[in-house]
């Protein structure tokens, strides 16, 4: 089969193709067909060498959309031809999702969203995982406000739709144009980048990123939930610092995919590139302002 994969660091253009042994599924395993894998900014991060690996061949892709193919010893209620959605969790691994075939722990997996095609549902591993774990971190009750930074991102955009799902009263900060979007997904308030909340929230969902700054925003007593390990800002005034690390678990994603089969939950693809046009798809999630994920299909 052909798989993507970095054996130098660097640029977009760094990603290859190869051709490899279908990889077979262990005890409590399922191996998918891939139909379409999510590009994630991780991605860009393990091609640039983050995470290290030097020396070794690094297999992309975390997100996958496709059809189960072959089911390991131990595994109950997965059978062939059944179309899932999963998470392949890893910075540093031999294969990922980016690949014809994938194998993934049948826990990892869920059923796919029957509303959307594969290209979108390939959309929802990562960043719906990821959204929903950090509102979950953020301790808040109905009532009460959230500050999302990052709103019009995919994950900023995901957990803006899970808040107010949740009763929370949300703000969004996203760029200018974008407030008539966010208000779309059920903010109440807007902030333009660069502005400020009209006054303390409780509790500030940091999806851009942006550290003290943020945290400024949030009440005495409050809560901060940030989505890159170590990134942080140190606690102050009382407030509760917590990073959410996202980690497979297909009874949390099976929940999702419900939401979107409701219409409860929106995914945005960007753009769509088939295997071949990898690196491509690497420039194109590297072009600023990009709406939804970028999607290779196969």
């Amino acid at each position: 089969m052909r798989a993507a994969f970095v054996s130098t660091f660097g640029g977009p253009e760094r990603v290859e193709l190869a051709e490899v042994a279908v990889p077979e599924p262990g005890a409590g395993q399922v191996r998918i067909r891939v139909r379409a894998a999510g590009v994630n900014p991780v991605d860009g991060a393990v091609r640039a060498g983050v995470f290290g690996g030097a020396g070794q061949r690094l297999g992309l892709g975390w997100d996958v959309a496709g059809e189960i193919d072959a089911v390991g010893a131990g595994v109950d209620g997965w059978t062939e031809g059944r179309r899932v959605v999963g998470l392949h969790y890893g910075t540093v691994k031999p294969l990922g999702t980016h690949a014809e075939y994938a194998v993934l722990d049948a826990s990892a997996v869920a059923a796919a969203p029957e509303s959307v095609d594969d290209a979108a549902a390939a959309a929802l591993p990562l960043s719906g995982l990821t959204a929903a774990r950090a509102v979950d971190l953020l301790g808040l009750a109905p009532g009460d406000s959230v500050l999302i930074t990052g709103a019009a991102g995919l994950v900023g955009g995901l957990a803006v739709q899970l808040a107010a799902r949740a009763g929370l009263v949300v703000t969004a900060l996203a760029g200018a144009g974008d407030e008539a979007f966010v208000r779309s997904l059920g903010a109440a308030e807007f902030v333009a980048r660069d502005g400020a909340p009209a006054g303390p929230v409780d509790g500030v969902l940091d999806a851009a990123v942006l550290g003290a700054p943020a945290l400024a925003f949030v009440r005495d007593g409050g809560a901060y939930v940030g989505l890159i390990p170590g990134a942080a800002p140190a606690a102050e005034r009382g407030i509760r610092v917590a990073e959410q690390e996202v980690a497979p678990d297909g009874e949390l994603l099976a929940r999702l995919s419900g939401l979107v089969d409701a219409g409860a939950l929106t995914l945005r693809v960007a753009d769509t590139f088939p295997l071949a046009d990898a690196a491509k798809a690497h420039e194109a999630l590297a072009t600023p302002g990009t709406r939804g994920r970028v999607v290779l299909t196969f």
